[in-house]
């Protein structure tokens, strides 16, 4: 049966839900400028792809596991003056979030997982709140931006020069090569942290000098390299998910009304 949770008929999902433990991952991303040589989608793209893998992964752990169509817009404001740089307000993403959580919960899914990968800072904030009213461990939130998970990722990650450079081209060349513009591999690298520019008080890309939408060595990204950032992506999902179900019982998990 198919992981993508809009390929199921509505009798795949009645007869999926009536088997717990089950599971729903919602990719979340953005539309934000990723420099002259990645995707407004970048976000979207990773977020889905690890979506895709660690469904894989709970499924042989014995969690039936689904992947919903993305939300692929978010809160974007330090791209603000590049050109598609598409922003929606925090309290927007954060209710529309919360109504697709509650309603996949309502359907009878054991656990909700939103996979975040646009890491900016409002953004993971607007994502965390969507998940604060619901029942206890019946929704999770998977961002590498908690220090658990930010120290298992590369160095280039852990420095914060890190946006469309070698860390984020690596995890789009793996999942989408095609959408990798060949300019990526004559860039030249980048090393502001967004990381220290966000601590410093700066607002936005170019006040931080961020000039092309890019940090970080995008000549340096690799595919493999992709593939072993997606391992870790992966063990994050399945540990966020896996550690909220064993907090409810089985008899926890019907329906919300």
């Amino acid at each position: 049966m198919s992981v993508r949770l809009a390929d199921l008929t509505t009798e795949d999902v009645a007869a999926i839900t009536s088997r717990p433990p089950t599971c729903v991952l919602v990719p979340v991303g953005s539309v934000e400028p990723h420099g002259p040589h990645l995707p407004l989608a970048t976000d979207t793209v990773i977020s889905e792809e690890a979506a895709l893998r660690a469904a894989e992964a709970l499924r042989r752990e014995g969690v039936a596991t689904y992947v919903a169509p993305p939300v692929s817009y978010g809160v974007t404001d330090y791209a603000h003056g590049f050109a598609g740089a598409l922003s929606i307000p925090a309290p927007v993403l954060t209710a529309y979030l919360e109504a697709i959580a509650r309603a996949i919960l309502a359907e009878g899914f054991s656990h909700v997982c939103l996979v975040n990968n646009h890491l900016e800072p409002a953004h993971d904030a607007a994502v965390r709140a969507a998940i604060v009213a619901l029942p206890q461990g019946r929704a999770s939130v998977a961002c590498p931006l908690t220090r658990r998970w930010a120290r298992t990722l590369s160095d280039e990650f852990k420095r914060g020069d890190c946006h469309a450079g070698r860390y984020e081209t690596s995890l789009v060349l793996a999942a989408d090569p095609a959408s990798v513009r060949p300019a990526a591999q004559a860039l030249p690298k980048v090393p502001i942290s967004l990381a220290d520019g966000i601590r410093a008080g700066k607002s936005s890309f170019a006040e931080m000098g961020i000039d092309r939408a890019y940090t970080g060595a995008p000549q340096e990204a690799t595919a493999e390299e992709g593939d072993a950032l997606y391992a870790k992506l992966t063990a994050m999902i399945v540990a966020e998910v896996q550690e909220a179900l064993a907090a409810v019982p089985m008899a926890g998990q019907e329906r919300l009304t």
